[in-house]
């Protein structure tokens, strides 16, 4: 049987940046493999904003299996309708679809580092914003992640949301104004430049961490997924 190809599935963005930016994590999750000797091609797809679509990428790889990764950071609508969707349509006979990439530890450790690398002390509020969602799995998702980032930090961080959801984030930067912090720090639960991150300039935070982007414990948590489904393929059918 030929390598699982891997497919990166991320939401899609009107940014340059952003684009580079998924580019780029395709890129280092492919390094990652090849250096354990791992020839393992590596597509990337979207689901909005941008092409190829999932469905068109799986039809490319004419019967390679195939592993979809949906880099996402919580699992709503795109994570539990969209991709299904896109691989039922791609008539594609093998693929197997992993969890989403969050909520996990390795993400609450990289928001950890980029509120550090914003300028965050001790004694800083911090709010975790997330794009949000309409579905209540994804809300619950960025729970566990602000809780994930709480333990990390050793402090309590408030949950808030950008673009569907309550609360909002400029609410909750002004509540903890009028409760007392001096400063206020948030943490961006975004995984590439983008509209929402471009928002976040504009909450009246002291500062604002980068989105998780290309770091090297990013990369391990995909190259992690993409494994542990690839190994679905060696398992003999009963």
């Amino acid at each position: 049987m030929s390598v699982p190809a891997l497919v990166l599935v991320a939401h899609g963005t009107r940014s340059a940046t952003g684009v580079r930016m998924i580019a780029a994590l395709a890129d280092a999750v492919r390094a990652e493999m090849g250096r354990t000797g791992a020839d393992v091609p590596v597509r990337t797809a979207f689901v909005d904003v941008l092409g190829p679509t999932p469905a068109e990428v799986l039809r490319e790889l004419n019967g390679v299996p195939a592993v979809v990764v949906p880099a996402f950071l919580a699992s709503g609508y795109h994570v539990y309708q969209d991709v299904p969707r896109e691989v039922r349509d791609s008539g594609h006979p093998d693929v197997v679809v992993t969890p989403a990439m969050g909520p996990d530890p390795m993400l609450a450790r990289v928001m950890r580092m980029r509120l550090h690398e914003a300028g965050m002390r001790p004694g800083d509020a911090v709010v975790v914003a997330a794009a949000g969602s309409s579905d209540a799995r994804a809300r619950h998702d960025v729970r566990q992640a602000t809780a994930m980032l709480a333990e990390e930090l050793g402090v309590a961080v408030r949950a808030a949301y950008i673009a569907t959801g309550e609360p909002r984030v400029p609410d909750v930067v002004a509540a903890l104004r009028e409760s007392g912090a001096e400063r206020v720090f948030v943490a961006s639960y975004l995984l590439a430049h983008g509209l929402f991150q471009q928002r976040l300039r504009e909450v009246g935070a002291d500062g604002v961490a980068e989105p998780l982007g290309v770091h090297p414990a990013v990369v391990r948590l995909l190259v992690d997924r993409y494994r542990t489904a690839a190994a679905e393929f060696l398992i003999p059918a009963a």
